[in-house]
């Protein structure tokens, strides 16, 4: 059997990575990279690091509007699947790339697998939950991370095709802490103590792009201190167009992007993360590090559920008391699965 795999930014990769590897026991894979986000660490280094397998085609889509970039990137895609002929796409998440790899193999009649499907959160203001609505209704095979994605597919009326199979996620985490605690340095290199800091991220546009949003997260994390935000740099221009930018650096320890090891110690050593994505709420909650989001909803509604993240949207008061007073309650259940979801995709896969 061939397989095709999608990818086109950092966490694509990161998901790809665990299931690849034992793809390539028993089939033969080719990996697209459609170039959707050029990644500082999208080099060599980052491939060596965490033993991800070389991209057999760089498709080098790059930045755009969603519809160009979208339609670029089923158009690339295309014609290297009429080329490979391939017996079953992946695609991963909820980026445009796994749209595109979804759209581009359904029309072509080649079996679509979605690593990933199911997660709702119910905000269609939001270019994600478009992504992984249209990607999981034109795919054939839908692997589950938890018991409520196949809940939601279910209410959605898709049910032939879905396995629960847990969260590639929890594999690649296990994997990548331990090449990062022997190889990151960034605890020392800041002075940083485990425990002793807030780690905070921004990049949603809901919040990037509003002003009033954008003041009062700053105003909260101002107020919180002792708070490290790597700040994206789309956070930082539009920070500086709303001229909050001196305030926040004269009270937050604000850092350049890091890289994905230093961005897994920083998580995992935090006294509780603040944050906007989707990725790092679920690493947070691997991690068992209490979760803040600075969101009216989220897709991953089990960590909600388990008492280990709390909504405060944009709202400053709720910010700053959750920062101070929030702590899980609850033991976690293990919703995402134990670390094996790779090994029971492939063997599914190979029973298809």
């Amino acid at each position: 059997m061939k397989i095709t795999s999608i990818v086109g930014a950092r966490p694509n990769f990161i998901k790809c990575a665990p299931l690849s590897r034992e793809i390539r026991k028993e089939f033969n894979e080719v990996i697209i990279h459609t170039g959707q986000h050029y990644d500082y660490e999208m080099n060599k280094v980052f491939f060596e690091e965490l033993n991800i397998p070389e991209p057999d085609y760089h498709l080098d889509v790059g930045s755009g509007s969603h519809g160009y970039q979208t339609g670029e990137m089923i158009k690339r895609i295309e014609e290297v699947l009429l080329k490979e002929e391939p017996d079953l796409l992946l695609v991963y998440g909820d980026t445009n790339s796994t749209l595109a790899g979804a759209l581009a193999a359904s029309k072509l009649h080649i079996t679509v697998a979605h690593i990933e499907s199911g997660l709702r959160s119910y905000d269609k203001s939001m270019p994600e939950e478009i992504n992984r609505i249209l990607t999981d209704h034109c795919s054939d095979v839908l692997f589950c991370p938890t018991e409520t994605s196949v809940e939601n597919l279910k209410r959605e009326g898709v049910m032939e095709g879905v396995y629960l199979t847990g969260d590639v996620m929890v594999d690649a985490l296990k994997e990548n802490i331990k090449i990062a605690e022997k190889k990151a340095r960034i605890l020392d290199e800041m002075g940083l103590k485990s425990k002793e800091y807030y780690l905070a991220t921004i990049h949603r546009a809901e919040n990037t792009d509003d002003f009033e949003r954008l003041e009062n997260i700053v105003d909260a994390f101002c107020e919180i201190g002792n708070l490290v935000f790597p700040c994206h740099p789309r956070t930082e221009k539009s920070l500086k167009g709303y001229g909050l930018w001196d305030r926040l650096v004269d009270n937050v320890r604000v850092i350049k992007p890091v890289g994905y090891l230093d961005m897994l110690m920083l998580e995992k050593n935090a006294m509780k993360v603040l944050t906007d994505s989707g990725g790092v709420q679920k690493e947070a909650y691997i991690f068992k590090v209490p979760c803040i989001t600075l969101r009216d909803t989220t897709e991953w509604v089990e960590t909600v559920e388990d008492g280990w993240n709390v909504l405060v949207g944009a709202d400053e008061e709720k910010i700053v008391r959750e920062a101070n007073e929030f702590e899980p309650e609850n033991k976690q259940r293990n919703v995402f699965g134990s670390g094996d979801s790779s090994e029971r995709i492939v063997k599914i896969v190979g029973g298809l």
